[in-house]
């Protein structure tokens, strides 16, 4: 059976964008998805019709964008413009820049900022109830790769593996200064729905899990496991991780790689807890909905292998997988 035709367990969405995909975020309250892509455009999507709603442009290729409310979403990317996008009046504002690409753009709740995290090496908090909307500049000194943010707690990772843990509160200096438990270049930093911690992937088929408390009887918990490798012929074949999506209620997570593998892993027990089917081509992006009934997946060419004959990639796609609580719930232990 085709992917293509696993019907009502798994689907792909109608007018998929026309390049590699960047990012898929669902909305809060929504089953409404927000994809960024290369092909300068951001779409959004309501998964449960499966049809496009809504598309808006940049003048370059989009990087991330997510939802900040029911109604309006956030984009950024290689033009170095965050813009804000309503999706009822379907104005476009232009909220401000950065020197160089948007790479990250993540909305933080509880205190209504949108953060920003660039190749300028600085990452910017933005507030819509103030006449500019740019309220800080943080500078890291370093490209930024990934960053999230939950609650009073920023976490951003460099080009240089860098992983600063700021209070959004006080901005003015990180409250920690780590480099990443793993040898090699950061591709995604996702907090904990608990807020007691981070989990951090690496080019190199690693995850790591890692806590904020600095206290040394919180810190032996940390630990790093090995995923997204294949044995082919004897020789192990290792692949980035480019993805993860925590389930709000659970706290379980997936994980996304170069491999076009997606796996659901229960960190606390350290556990595997199941595979799902492969996809055609790497995972570029994963995102839970709020209920965690369903996981957004991106399934687009990364070029990790260098670049390819467009005949002999597979389309860019975003599959939407119904998930059901058996593969997502932590096993009770016996």
């Amino acid at each position: 059976e085709t992917i293509a035709s696993m019907g009502d367990h798994q689907w792909i969405l109608n007018e998929a964008p026309s390049d590699g995909i960047s990012s898929v975020s669902f909305g809060y309250n929504s089953d409404l998805l927000v994809v960024s892509s290369w092909d300068n455009n951001v779409h959004i999507y309501d998964v449960v019709r499966n049809s496009k709603i809504d598309q808006y442009g940049h003048s370059a290729s989009v990087l991330d964008s997510c939802f900040i409310d029911d109604s309006r979403c956030v984009s950024g990317g290689l033009d170095t413009n965050l813009k804000l996008y309503d999706l009822q009046s379907r104005n476009e504002t232009l909220l401000g820049e950065h020197s160089n690409a948007i790479k990250c753009v993540s909305h933080n709740r509880e205190h209504n900022l949108i953060v920003t995290g660039s190749w300028d090496s600085t990452i910017k908090l933005w507030d819509l109830r103030t006449p500019n909307a740019l309220v800080s500049t943080m500078n890291h000194g370093e490209r930024i790769f990934t960053l999230d943010t939950i609650d009073n707690t920023i976490v951003s990772g460099t080009s240089g593996r860098q992983v600063w843990i700021w209070d959004i509160r006080s901005v003015d200096e990180p409250e920690q200064k780590r480099l990443s438990s793993l040898k090699f270049q950061t591709r995604c930093i996702r907090i904990f729905p608990g807020c007691d911690g981070y989990a951090l992937s690496s080019i190199e088929g690693r995850v790591a899990m890692a806590y904020f408390d600095p206290d040394p009887k919180v810190q032996s918990n940390k630990y790093a496991f090995k995923c997204h490798r294949k044995t082919e012929y004897g020789i192990e074949n290792v692949y980035p991780v480019n993805a993860i999506s925590f389930h709000q209620n659970y706290g379980t997570f997936a994980t996304g790689g170069s491999d076009g593998e997606v796996y659901i892993w229960d960190g606390k027990n350290k556990k595997r807890l199941f595979q799902l089917e492969g996809y055609p081509t790497s995972i570029t992006s994963l995102s839970f909905n709020e209920r965690g009934n369903f996981l957004a997946i991106a399934s687009s060419y990364d070029f990790f292998e260098g670049e390819k004959d467009t005949h002999h990639t597979p389309p860019d796609n975003i599959y939407i997988r119904r998930m059901v609580d058996s593969e997502m719930a932590p096993k009770k232990r016996q």
